[in-house]
């Protein structure tokens, strides 16, 4: 009986803990890249040491230390980032992702050009 007890809150705090929440609607259709690995160890333009292994990443306007919520439009999938960089300055794009955030919403059969809904975490 305990461990049914244990085993109902655990489900319970598990479903709380989803990306479920309140988001502001950034931009509807943006274009995403990830950061190639020679950027690993770099500085990033707010002074940390980046790292293709977190969830983060670079944008023109959002100020560092924003949560977003980077959902990829083709497939529905999407991750949590934080911006702690600037860019991305070429291609077009609207948001460099590291890889980690990139490859849990990519759709591995289409690895080409990525379009995105970027949403604020309130």
């Amino acid at each position: 009986m305990k461990r049914l007890a244990i085993l109902i809150l655990l489900t319970a705090l598990v479903g709380c803990s989803s990306s479920k929440g309140s988001f502001t609607k950034y931009d509807g259709s943006a274009k995403a890249s990830y950061y190639a690995d020679k950027f690993n160890g770099r500085r990033t333009a707010n002074g940390e040491k980046f790292s293709n292994s977190k969830l983060t990443a670079a944008h023109r306007k959002l100020p560092f230390g924003t949560k977003a919520k980077v959902t990829n439009l083709s497939n529905g999938k999407s991750v949590i980032v934080t911006i702690n960089d600037r860019g991305p300055f070429s291609g077009g794009f609207d948001i460099d992702l590291s890889k980690k955030a990139y490859n849990k919403i990519v759709d591995r059969k289409s690895r080409k050009n990525m379009y995105v809904l970027i949403e604020v975490v309130k």
